[in-house]
């Protein structure tokens, strides 16, 4: 069974189920990270949805890329875990069904791509206090111990 964070979905509310792929990146004491600026500000493990006909793997490091500007290497899943939520970029009611996989930063080879994004260098203590859901929080936590 796949753990739910977060808000309960609400009755009679219909779902889109969207798979994503986020990643938990350390690097000399320090967890890489996204700050979306848009629909609200928010700080966040990378990562996003996984596109039709594309793998978990590939979506991962566009997705890091995309929002930090870095290469990574090594993805070692985590677990996952579910989430309910608006999400009003695209006006939709979302099951979020979110793959956490641990990773290694190895290159920045640029800012990041995708408007509203900056990337985010915080101790994890600083991380797990920081990020906007608590299931991102939960893997990080995880993570600490």
């Amino acid at each position: 069974m796949t753990p739910r964070f977060g808000e309960p979905p609400q009755p009679g509310r219909r779902y889109r189920r969207r798979p994503g792929v986020y990643a938990v990146l350390p690097l000399r004491g320090a967890l890489l990270l996204t700050r979306q600026s848009e629909p609200e500000p928010e700080i966040q493990l990378p990562g996003g949805g996984i596109d039709p006909g594309e793998s978990p793997l590939t979506a991962l490091h566009r997705e890091v890329h995309e929002e930090t500007g870095w290469r990574i290497a090594a993805p070692v899943l985590l677990g996952r875990f579910r989430r309910f939520t608006f999400m009003p970029e695209y006006d939709l009611w979302a099951e979020k069904v979110c793959y956490v996989y641990r990773a290694r930063p190895v290159r920045r080879l640029g800012p990041p791509e995708e408007a509203g994004h900056t990337a985010l260098w915080l101790p994890p203590q600083v991380a797990v206090l920081s990020l906007g859901n608590p299931g991102d929080r939960a893997f990080v936590a995880r993570l600490m111990r």
